[in-house]
């Protein structure tokens, strides 16, 4: 089944070429079904090239999908037309009495700035706090990871030295586990981040189950017993070349950085990388979608249990 999403977002013509089946929004008003209501807060400056990532794996489903687009900073975008913004994504004041089936919270290009310093922060925290209330399943994504543990666990931010680009072996814990359902022993997972999650931190003070990890990048897909919380550290919506524009933008900057690790053929980066992680994305994101969002969420949210309030 298809994932909604208005007409002339410009995904759908971009994600249709990929042949996959996106249902604008005026064709799914004319079938009788209640699709899953899932909210994306896209932290991520270029908001239209993480809208076609994300897009693309949530698609991956057997259920129908309304996508909402969520904004929380009006500052103006350096990297995404006004325009598009005004058109396509709403305000956290639009949707606060509503109920959404999932939520996917992106990264944010934000590693190394302190919390207190992150302009949006209260805004993260309000997010956070009403999904308590108003969300079945929320998605935290790498730089996303690490704020949600710093306001739901009261983590502090642990940075690494050096950053952590590329892609890396991860070895699945909990084969049986209903997210990790399907995956190899071991699989790749592109990484990009200063953020440092390890999985002996995690394990001491939460709740959450680690279900993979790598000695190389830490604890990498970890969960809440509830399965209200899942954690991905790693980017797995990553398109094959977003490592390497990324590379090209901060050696252009003069930043000498390091080759994205197991990435480049024999490591030269005037050669075109290939994307090894594609089925472990959307297996992923289909597992989360099914058992942690579907199989739990109330067929009318206005129902939503009260233990989620």
């Amino acid at each position: 089944m298809p994932i909604r999403v208005l007409d002339e977002l410009p995904a759908v013509n971009f994600l249709r070429n990929e042949n996959v089946f996106v249902m604008t929004s005026s064709r799914a008003r004319t079938q009788e079904i209640r699709p899953l209501k899932v909210l994306i807060l896209n932290l991520m400056p270029k908001k239209i090239e993480t809208e076609n990532q994300f897009l693309r794996l949530l698609s991956n489903s057997p259920l129908q999908i309304d996508i909402q687009l969520l904004r929380i900073d009006n500052h103006e975008s350096k990297n995404t037309p006004a325009e598009h913004l005004n058109t396509f994504y709403c305000d956290f004041e639009d949707i606060q009495d509503e109920n959404y089936d999932g939520l996917v919270v992106t990264g944010a290009p934000l590693g190394l700035v302190d919390f207190r310093d992150v302009i949006f922060w209260p805004q993260i925290d309000r997010v956070l706090q009403w999904a308590k209330g108003h969300v079945t399943s929320t998605l935290f994504v790498c730089w996303a990871v690490q704020a949600a543990l710093n306001i739901l666990y009261d983590i502090p931010k642990m940075t690494r030295r050096e950053k952590l680009a590329g892609v890396y072996q991860h070895n699945t814990l909990k084969p049986h586990a209903l997210l990790t359902r399907g995956f190899d022993e071991t699989f790749l997972a592109p990484h990009s981040r200063y953020a440092d999650f390890p999985a002996d931190i995690i394990r001491r003070h939460t709740d959450l189950e680690i279900l993979a990890e790598s000695e190389q990048t830490g604890a990498y897909l970890f969960a809440s017993p509830d399965k209200r919380l899942a954690f991905v550290t790693g980017h797995p919506e990553y398109d094959a070349l977003t490592l390497a524009g990324e590379y090209h933008r901060d050696l252009a900057a003069g930043l000498d950085p390091a080759i994205p690790f197991n990435y480049f053929p024999d490591n030269n980066p005037d050669l075109p990388p290939r994307a090894s992680w594609r089925s472990h994305g959307h297996l992923l994101f289909a597992n989360w979608l099914n058992y942690y969002v579907y199989q739990i969420t109330p067929f009318d949210l206005k129902k939503m249990n009260p233990t989620l309030d």
